[in-house]
């Protein structure tokens, strides 16, 4: 499984063009294999851009990237390891996960039921220089009674049923972990669980009690995983909200359910300063703890925007200098829209989208304004107006 130096040569001059004129353009025998390549070295080049830069790595002709993990959260999975004896990746995929924790372990075993990609893992894995891995063509579920106890089992269950179409749900993805998990605490002193997203947090640690850790990553604001450590002693389960940057840098927020339980404090109106938090803090719930660890206010319940009158810094989100805000009547609005054109738009918890306030007010996208449209906790419906700090 190598590629030719013919091979090279046309991937190589043809890696920045469009996929689909290149196969209008050129046929042969090898030529999806070839499309296929420049198509994952076109993805691998932002997404994991040390596999990128490694020209003799292979990529699969009927597999998306799509459930591949990104370099920058690979790596953040990697700061939570302690490394040692044996690790074991149970979902292997593509490898890219692999790739980062083995280095790790002074035995990594890597367990994929896909014949081709476990080849091509062979391959890319030796490629990348990791001689210390064994690779298995096996079903999970067969192959972890056979596994020795290692320090770290690592899965990322499939989530697409049968028919290709997606699920979210635990006991839809395959393997279902759900089923596995006592099974799983006997062979490893840790097991990491990466899902969508989508996931229901609080509905995911119902089904999988022994989770101590949920760690919420997102990458540049956007909710990109969910990692579910399990622990084999009873402790208090952890959340951590985590925002990372494509230079690694990252916004944490640690806290438990009971701190989040603690009613927040409310504000009566907006004060000098609006805080949005990032969208790992909204995704694991952290609403209440937000404002007692920043010593801010809420504007509402269900709102989850905060203020203060002194400036907070290193807040995990946005940040807004208030320089107006207006009871959401048409008066007002009208007003508004009279002296601003342009206005970048958020809804919480407020009764009309993003589309039908332009619709209504004129208001185009841009501009250095910031337009939140939100309810008071007495219920009033206002206009926030910002600038970025």
């Amino acid at each position: 499984m190598e590629l030719t130096t013919d091979q090279k040569a046309f991937i190589q001059a043809h890696e920045k063009e469009d996929v689909h004129a290149l196969a209008l353009r050129y046929s042969g025998e090898d030529m999806p294999f070839l499309l296929a390549q420049i198509a994952g070295r076109q993805k691998a080049e932002k997404k994991i851009p040390s596999w990128y830069r490694n020209r003799n790595l292979l990529y699969p002709q009927h597999l998306s990237l799509e459930q591949a993990s990104s370099e920058v959260t690979a790596r953040y999975k990697s700061s939570l390891i302690d490394g040692g004896e044996l690790f074991a990746d149970l979902t292997g995929g593509l490898g890219v996960d692999f790739s980062f924790l083995a280095p790790h372990y002074r035995r990594a075993i890597y367990v994929e039921r896909d014949e081709g990609l476990s080849r091509l893992a062979a391959h890319n894995l030796s490629e990348l220089g990791l001689e210390h891995v064994e690779v298995h063509c096996r079903e999970s579920e067969k192959f972890l009674p056979e596994l020795p106890c290692a320090d770290l089992i690592y899965l990322d269950p499939s989530r697409r049923d049968k028919d290709g179409r997606k699920v979210f749900r635990i006991e839809e993805c395959s393997p279902d972990l759900s089923q596995l998990t006592s099974q799983l605490m006997e062979k490893a002193g840790r097991v990491m669980i990466k899902y969508s997203p989508m996931l229901d947090i609080s509905l995911a640690v119902k089904t999988l009690p022994q989770v101590s850790e949920v760690h919420v990553v997102s990458v540049e604001n956007e909710c990109r995983e969910l990692l579910f450590l399990f622990s084999r002693e009873p402790t208090e389960r952890l959340y951590h909200t985590v925002n990372l940057n494509k230079a690694g840098e990252r916004q944490v927020l640690t806290f438990t359910k009971a701190e989040e339980e603690r009613e927040a404090p409310y504000s009566a109106s907006p004060g000098r300063y609006l805080y949005e938090p990032n969208a790992s803090i909204l995704k694991a719930g952290a609403f209440n703890v937000t404002a007692h660890r920043f010593a801010l206010q809420k504007l509402h319940k269900h709102t989850h925007l905060y203020t203060s009158e002194r400036l907070v810094e290193n807040f995990p989100g946005r940040t807004f200098q208030v320089k107006e805000w207006f009871r959401a009547d048409k008066k007002s609005i009208r007003r508004f829209a009279a002296t601003t054109h342009q206005a970048n738009i958020t809804v919480r918890n407020y009764p009309l989208s993003v589309s039908e306030i332009r619709k209504r007010s004129g208001l185009k996208e841009g501009g250095d304004h910031y337009l939140f449209a939100s309810t008071l906790a007495d219920g009033e419906k206002v206009w926030i107006i910002g600038e970025k700090v």
